[in-house]
């Protein structure tokens, strides 16, 4: 039985394993501890039989006016986790939550462009390529900016993709 739980202190020494995917991008410790202060209601973990941490995911409320929004800053799943749909359940909690306590106007997220089985799940998910972000990740590979509207934006405003890709420092940081 798979338990959904919000990420405490201790799960800091235990989830390695499940940022040794190549594709998962992992940060130093106090950046992680930094959105367990702020954004706690963000931050959960899937934790299975034994206390086996199987996922993760780690986010934020950022943006002001029409830009307040939900974002996803890290979300990942073992590999020997996948496909029973753990990361749909992470990613609908940040979607609730955004939703429905801090009343965001979308999610948003951002995705390697070679990663297509990430970008794939997104999209059933209902996220939108709203923009591309030229060398994104370590200046060398483009990023997706996805976004997923949500119920206060009734015009689905948010998700109207961008004519043109941007680069990095013309995205707007809170």
């Amino acid at each position: 039985m798979t338990t959904i739980r919000r990420f405490c202190c201790n799960d800091l020494l235990r989830f390695a394993s499940v940022n040794l995917d190549h594709l998962t991008e992992t940060f130093n410790m106090s950046f992680y501890m930094t959105y367990l202060a702020r954004w706690p209601d963000y931050f959960h973990v899937a934790e299975g039989p034994g206390n086996q941490i199987m996922g993760y995911i780690m986010g934020k409320v950022e943006g002001q006016g029409e830009s307040w929004h939900g974002h996803v800053t890290a979300v990942t799943v073992a590999p020997e986790y996948r496909r029973q749909q753990l990361a749909k359940k992470l990613m609908n909690l940040l979607e609730d939550i955004s939703d429905n306590i801090d009343k965001a106007y979308f999610v948003d997220l951002f995705v390697r462009a070679s990663n297509a089985p990430a970008i794939k799940m997104y999209d059933k998910l209902g996220y939108v390529i709203y923009r591309r972000v030229l060398r994104y990740y370590s200046g060398e590979e483009d990023g997706l900016d996805m976004r997923k509207a949500l119920s206060r934006d009734v015009e689905k405003k948010s998700i109207i993709p961008l004519k043109r890709p941007v680069t990095p420092d013309e995205l707007e940081y809170d």
